[in-house]
This record gives structure tokens, C-alpha cells and sequence, in this order.
């Protein structure tokens, strides 16, 4: 084959070739339109590197518009295939302007279509749906492959309860971004409405393949998939037991019916609501009072709505609160849907949060019961976090801690559940301090008046709230608080140390030790008190007393000088030694922690340790143990201890050396260990040279220089 023939071959090849990526080009599929634009950027690169082409150019893709009818004066790529005298030259600068010619077009649609976004979403946040569907579509006619134009006209056909065309706009979407977040969001949306309860699952499963730190946003999405197709099968459950005749499901309607009776009397309404009170028995009867408008036909009711005002004084009225807040319990157990009904009437939660408060004990009884069912379960939580006042419910609640019976134990219960949740702490943080602080202060000033045996539950919640940070610190920040703490452990020491006052002082001990773990003004004024109070404590047989005792001394002493003396003079070393030589792990790691803070600020703990330890067995023995925390506190002793006069000398015929050396060039992840190793065996050899000589026998000031870099 000649030159001539080649090069022509060649070029028909190329024709070929460009002819079809014009094809794709043409097409209305915008991943079609994507590929041939990657094609053509290819091949020009190609032909450049070559030499066959005299200027670079970079192909881009107008993925919205391809013209399909070129204007008349300007010749477009397609139409050169079929000129046979176009020379090769030509036919790719025409194609490279057609590029160039696209890529302007391109940036100007991206304009007005980004444009047409904002115009959509001010329509959308404005609720008309209908105009913010028309922008978003105008959009995607200036730019077909636009991600969040899809996204967003997906939410606007969710809120038109046009699924459908959500679900479809969802998987154009993913098209342009597979990892779209937001339309895996919606797509789940619209797929639960629809009750495509699988693929919903499915798609909200996949945002947490993309990004696994959306965990809890899933969750949430999968309960709600999970809730609508529980409430899905219940109903179709009551309504085959309704048209089967079942006695119990058709004379729960007949009920009704008589209930919707309009102007009767208190009574009529009271006795029909007990009625039907007990014919619920599972939740196929609470299923059928829902899809029969129950709520509606008891909530709109007049004169039911008149007996749940606090403010009525009819003994008659009063009767009928109570019978339909027992029916709203029977109806909401274990119903998530029914709760989230009843917490979403109009009205429901005013009157729940007044008659928490309510000064008739059986109303009150009965209104706490039916809160603390929904405070049982995650979902009944959200419910109550998102429909009630959160201020007024705990100031609800704490009022409620002087009752001497099952008011007080439901109460705390409901605070106690609460209190798990992060939500509700972060949620109550602004109002804590004046909400429910003051309750609690004046609890426990006063626990000879209060329900004990909610006191420790009570007062276990704070503990719990105080997990959040700034809760914990407005609670140590209060020296009411504080006081008042000491005012309930006084109450304890003077007491008859049964099992109820001893629960109170655990509890009391537990909420201390999380306020401990701030350091401000007042924990340091009041330390001298608060170590008094633990030294008594230490005297008493409980272990897990004796143990919260000494974690909260070791928190406390290091905030205050004036404590240690106190807990110095009271005896506190030689009861933290006698823990080191009986107590379990963990009172061990505080009792050794405490003496480390005693022996830094008082020579007189370090003279009394060195005469209870005289060869200080005790203390080299905690070197070994696995916990570094308390190795690192014990060489910290020793190392203090070693100042005493003699001291050192006593150590001669021990493996000291041998042992800190090990410690300071160990890999203990802690280097407070490896610090107070390397210089406790310093002061050990300044002390008594002469275990400066076994020290260089083990290569020692090696081993010390190479771990110098721990030491600042």
C-alpha cells in the first residue's frame, strides 16, 4: 500500500470515528452525550501529540443542550462526513470550534441555570411547591446533568405527594453523583410513602455504606420505616377482624358511635370511656380506635375538652379527666402510632403539661402514668422531646418528688429515662440552671420531708444530666449545689445507715465525683468541707462507699492545699495505705492517687507513709501491677518519699533500681511513667550513692539518657 493510500485510509478511519462520537452526541442521554464527549477530548489529545493538530483544544460537554438544528449560517461537525474535499486539517478545527463554541454555551446555561435554583428554592421555602417544581425544571432544561436541581425537585414532588416522579428525579441524580446523600434521602422518602417499605430500607442502608458517620440519621430514618410498616400490617390485621365479625372489634365501634353523641351529660361520657377502656385489650382494638377517628371523637368532644382544664372544679369533670387519661393509656401502650397521634393533637400536650402539675392526686396520677409509657421506648422519647415543653415538664416532675407514692416513682422514672438521651440534655442546657436546679437544691435540703425511696433514682438522673458539660459545669459552679450536697450527706452520717440512706449517700457520692472533674472557685472553697465529709466516710464497712469516697478525695485534694492538711491530720494516709493492702483494683488506683497528691504538698504524709512502709513493700509491689495510672502514682510516692532521711538507705537491698530503670525505659503509653521513673531513681542516687554504682552495672544512664526526650 502506497503513502497516499495509508494516509487516506487513515484519515476515513478517522471520519468514521467522529462521525460516531457526533451520533452520541446527538443522543438525549446524557451519559451517552458524557462518553463521547470523553471520546473526543481523547482523540484530539491524540492527534495533537502527533502534530495533526495546530492549536490545543479541550472538549466540553453542554450535557443540557445539543442542538439539533444548527443554524443556517454556521456549518456544523456532522454535516463535514459527507464532504469528501474537506481536508483532515479542516474538519478538526471546525470540530474544535464547535468545542469551544459548546463550552460557552455551556458556562452560560450553568448561569441561568444556577439562577433558576435560587428562584426555586425561595418558591419552596416559601411552600409553593407547584412554582419551585417549574424552576427546577427550567433549570434542568438549561443544564440536563445538574445534581441538586433533581435533589431539590424531588423534595418539592415528596411535599406534592407526587411520589413517583420523585423517586425517578432521585435516580437522575445518582446518575450525575452515585454517592449522592440527598437523593438516596429523598428516594427513601418517597419509597416509604409509597410502601415500598424494602427499598426504602434499602436506600437509607446505602447512605450508610457512602458515609458510615451518618449512623444515627439512619437509625432514625429506619425506625420511621419500621413504625409506618408496623402501622401498615395492624391495620390491615383490625380491619380482617372487623369484617370477621369478632365481638370485641364490633362493639368497640358501637362504642363510638354512642361517644359521638353530641350534649350529654359528664357522667354518660365518663361511663362510655370506661366501657371503652376495657374492651382494649391488644393492639388490634387500639388499631381499630385509631382508624375509626377515636381520637377525634373523644378530643373534640366539649365537654371532654372542658374536663381536661386544671381549672375545673366539677367533681364530675374530674371523673372524666381521669377516664380518658386511663383510655389514652390503654390506647398508647406499645402503639407508637397512637402515641404519635395523641401527641399531635391539637391541644393534647398543653394539657398534659397542666395536669402533671395538677393539684387533684388522681389526675395527676393518672397523667404521669400516661407520659411515663411514652418515656419507655426511644420513639415515645423523640416524641416527647419534639411535642412537649421541656422546662415545664421537669419543674412538672421534681414538684412531684414530695409525693409518698406511686406519683414520685413514676416521676423520677420519666426523668430517668429522659436523661439517657443526648438530645434532651443538650436540648435542656439553657434552661437548666433555673428549670430545675432550684428543685433539686431544695430536694435535697430537704430529704426528711421527701420520698426516699426516690431520692437515689433522683438524684442518680442528675448524676446522668451531669454527663453533658455544660450541664455538669452550672451544677459544679453553683456553691448552692454544693452546700446542699453536704447538707444530704450530713443527713446520711447522722442516720441509721440502713439501705435506703446508704443508696442516697452512693447516689449523693456519684453525682460529687462527676461535678469533681471540674476545677472553678467554689470546688476549691468548699474542698476543706467535702474532704471532712469523705474522711468520716472512709470509717464506714460499705465497699463501694469507701471506694466513690476515695475516687472523690483524689479529685478534690488537688484543687485545694488547705484540703490536704485536713485530710493529713484526720488520718487520711494511714487509711489510704490500709486500701492499698486490702482494696480491690480500682480503690487501689484512687488510694494511691490520693497519697501521690497528699505527699507532693504535705512532708508530713511523706514522713507518715515512709513509717507505715518502712522497706516500702507496699509501694515497689504497685510497680509491677498492669494499670499504669497507678504505677505512674506510685513511683510518684516513692519518689517523694525518697526525700525522708533514710529512706534511700532502706532500699539498698532491694531490686528498686532494677525495677524504676525498667519503668522509665519501658513503652508504658502513659510518659508520666517513664518522668516520674527516671526521676525517682535521681533523688534515689543523690540520696544514696551507692545505688549509683548497681545503676551503671545495669547500663542504667544509657537507658536513662535514651528516654530523656519523655522528661520536660
Amino acid at each position: 500500500m502506497t503513502a497516499e493510500a495509508a494516509d487516506l485510509e487513515k484519515f476515513l478511519k478517522q471520519v468514521d470515528q467522529i462521525s460516531e462520537l457526533v451520533k452520541e452526541m446527538n443522543s438525549n442521554d446524557a451519559v451517552s452525550q458524557q462518553r463521547a464527549a470523553e471520546k473526543a477530548d481523547q482523540l484530539i489529545s491524540a492527534l495533537k501529540e502527533k502534530g495533526e493538530v495546530d492549536e490545543p483544544c479541550k472538549t466540553r460537554l453542554n450535557r443540557t443542550v445539543i442542538n439539533n438544528k444548527p443554524a443556517e449560517n454556521r456549518a456544523a461537525p456532522c454535516g463535514l462526513r459527507n464532504d469528501a474535499d474537506t481536508s483532515q486539517e479542516n474538519f478538526m478545527k471546525l470540530l474544535e470550534k464547535d468545542a469551544l463554541e459548546r463550552s460557552e454555551r455551556r458556562k452560560e446555561n450553568e448561569l441561568l441555570a444556577k439562577a433558576l435554583k435560587e428562584m426555586g428554592n425561595e418558591a419552596f421555602a416559601k411552600g409553593d411547591y407547584e412554582t419551585a417544581v417549574q424552576r427546577y425544571s427550567e433549570g434542568l432544561e438549561k443544564l440536563r446533568d445538574m445534581q441538586v436541581l433533581y435533589t431539590n425537585r424531588a423534595q418539592a414532588y415528596i411535599k406534592l405527594e407526587k411520589y413517583k416522579e420523585a423517586v425517578n428525579d432521585c435516580e437522575w441524580a445518582l446518575k450525575c453523583n452515585e454517592k449522592c446523600l440527598k437523593a438516596y434521602v429523598h428516594m427513601g422518602r418517597a419509597n416509604l410513602a409509597l410502601k415500598n417499605y424494602e427499598e426504602a430500607h434499602r436506600c437509607y442502608q446505602k447512605i450508610l455504606e457512602i458515609d458510615p458517620m451518618q449512623e444515627r440519621l439512619v437509625k432514625d430514618y429506619i425506625n420511621q420505616v419500621y413504625c409506618e410498616e408496623k402501622k401498615n400490617t395492624q391495620e390491615k390485621e383490625a380491619l380482617e377482624e372487623f369484617e370477621q365479625g369478632k365481638e370485641n372489634a364490633t362493639s368497640l365501634l358501637e362504642l363510638l358511635q354512642k361517644l359521638a353523641k353530641p350534649d350529654q351529660v359528664n357522667l354518660y361520657y365518663a361511663g362510655g370511656i370506661r366501657l371503652l377502656t376495657e374492651r382494649i385489650k391488644d393492639c388490634t382494638e387500639q388499631t381499630l380506635f385509631r382508624i375509626n377517628n377515636g381520637f377525634s371523637v373523644i378530643n373534640s368532644n366539649i365537654i371532654v375538652q372542658r374536663s381536661l382544664s386544671v381549672k375545673s372544679q366539677d367533681p364530675f369533670n374530674n371523673e372524666l379527666c381521669v377516664s380518658v387519661l386511663v383510655l389514652w393509656q390503654a390506647v398508647c401502650k406499645g402503639n407508637e402510632e397512637n402515641q404519635r397521634v395523641l401527641m399531635q393533637w391539637a391541644g393534647s400536650t398543653e394539657c398534659l403539661i397542666e395536669m402533671l402539675a395538677s393539684e387533684k392526686p388522681e389526675i395527676q396520677k393518672e397523667c404521669v402514668a400516661l407520659v411515663l409509657i411514652y418515656s419507655l421506648t426511644e420513639h415515645g422519647r423523640a416524641l416527647l422531646l419534639r411535642n412537649l415543653d421541656l422546662t415545664k415538664l421537669l419543674e412538672r416532675l421534681m414538684g412531684c418528688m414530695h409525693h409518698q407514692d406511686v406519683i414520685a416513682t413514676n416521676a423520677v422514672g420519666i426523668m430517668a429515662n429522659l436523661a439517657v438521651e443526648k438530645k434532651f440534655r443538650v436540648q435542656f442546657r439553657p434552661n437548666f440552671a433555673t428549670a430545675v436546679m432550684p428543685h433539686f437544691i431544695t430536694l435535697l435540703r430537704s430529704l426528711s420531708s421527701s420520698n426516699r425511696s426516690v431520692l437515689p433514682q433522683c438524684i442518680s438522673t442528675m448524676s446522668n444530666m451531669a454527663g453533658d458539660e455544660g450541664i455538669r459545669k452550672q451544677l459544679a459552679d453553683s456553691k448552692e449545689c454544693w452546700e446542699a450536697c453536704l447538707v444530704a450527706m450530713d443527713d446520711y452520717l447522722s442516720s441509721s445507715k440502713d439501705s435506703q440512706h446508704r443508696d442516697i449517700a452512693a447516689a449523693l457520692l456519684g453525682l460529687m465525683l462527676n461535678l469533681s472533674l471540674e476545677r472553678n472557685a467554689v470546688i476549691q472553697g468548699e474542698a476543706v468541707n467535702i474532704t471532712a465529709r469523705g474522711v468520716t466516710l472512709l470509717c464506714c464497712m460499705d465497699g463501694d462507699i469507701i471506694t466513690k469516697t476515695t475516687r472523690l478525695l483524689s479529685h478534690i485534694l488537688p484543687q485545694s492545699s488547705e484540703a490536704v492538711d485536713e485530710a493529713v491530720k484526720a488520718g487520711t494516709v494511714k487509711k489510704m495505705f490500709k486500701l492499698l493492702k486490702a482494696g480491690g483494683q480500682v480503690t487501689v488506683r484512687y488510694a494511691v492517687m490520693t497519697l501521690a497528691v497528699c505527699t507532693k504538698q504535705s512532708r508530713q504524709a511523706s514522713e507518715e507513709l515512709v513509717k507505715l512502709d518502712k522497706k516500702f513493700c507496699t509501694l515497689v509491689k504497685l510497680l509491677s501491677v498492669e494499670d499504669e495510672l497507678t504505677v505512674g502514682n506510685a513511683v510518684l510516692c516513692l519518689s517523694q518519699c525518697i526525700d525522708i532521711p533514710g529512706a534511700a538507705t532502706a532500699l539498698l537491698n532491694s531490686d528498686i533500681v532494677k525495677i524504676l530503670l525498667k519503668c522509665a525505659g519501658g513503652d508504658a503509653r502513659k510518659t508520666t511513667v517513664q518522668q516520674n521513673a527516671a526521676i525517682a531513681l535521681g533523688k534515689l542516687c543523690t540520696a544514696e550513692p551507692r545505688h549509683l554504682s548497681l545503676l551503671r552495672q545495669l547500663h542504667g544512664l544509657e537507658i536513662l539518657n535514651s528516654c530523656m526526650k519523655h522528661i520536660k
